[in-house]
């Protein structure tokens, strides 16, 4: 059972189309978040820009290096 839950309708627009999303969960949200950065980023960007924000979060292993 998770601890958050999320109550929220998402309604993102494009060019070519649009769609509703509706996450119950953090996991939900971010699939909905990463799928979105990639539509307007492209798949390389994308990956960049989350590898720079969990760069903000160091892991346990680097913090026992």
């Amino acid at each position: 059972m998770s601890i958050i839950s999320i109550e929220a309708t998402i309604n993102a627009k494009w060019s070519e189309g649009h769609s509703s999303y509706s996450p119950g969960s953090p996991e939900e949200l971010a699939i909905i978040g990463i799928e979105l950065l990639v539509k307007e980023l492209g798949t390389e960007v994308a990956r960049n820009f989350i590898q720079q924000a969990f760069e903000r979060y160091p892991s346990v292993i680097d913090a026992v290096k």
